[in-house]
């Protein structure tokens, strides 16, 4: 069985609602996140901040960065779907959004602080 580098644990699918206990689960997944991403990043070996964590991906620091950006972005859009009544969803270019320079550069405690 090939794995997929770039989406290790399978692309999402949603097959069904969920029960409530599932539905618990999966918000106690979401606030454990930040902790969890702060505790990846301590453990990281010396260099590993700034290693592709696989072949052609980003690095540790783009992947800290891109969480909490993609979280503000997720937020925005339910609000403009909640208060427009024509919202339109405006994509953004993460692989871009990796590369600048506040992302190559800044330290990870930026965005671990904010998300």
């Amino acid at each position: 069985m090939k794995t997929d580098l770039q989406f290790p644990v399978g692309k999402f699918t949603y097959e069904r609602p969920y029960s409530e206990a599932e539905r618990e689960e999966l918000i106690l997944q979401i606030e454990q996140a930040p902790a969890q991403l702060r505790r990846a990043f301590q453990e990281l070996p010396p260099g590993g901040l700034d290693t592709p964590y696989r072949p052609g991906g980003w690095t540790a620091r783009q992947v800290i960065h891109h969480v909490p950006e993609s979280h503000m972005h997720s937020y925005i859009r339910f609000k403009f779907a909640m208060t427009e009544a024509e919202p339109t969803v405006k994509p953004y270019d993460e692989a871009v959004w990796a590369l600048q320079p506040d992302v190559v550069t800044a330290p990870p405690e930026v965005s671990l602080a904010l998300l």
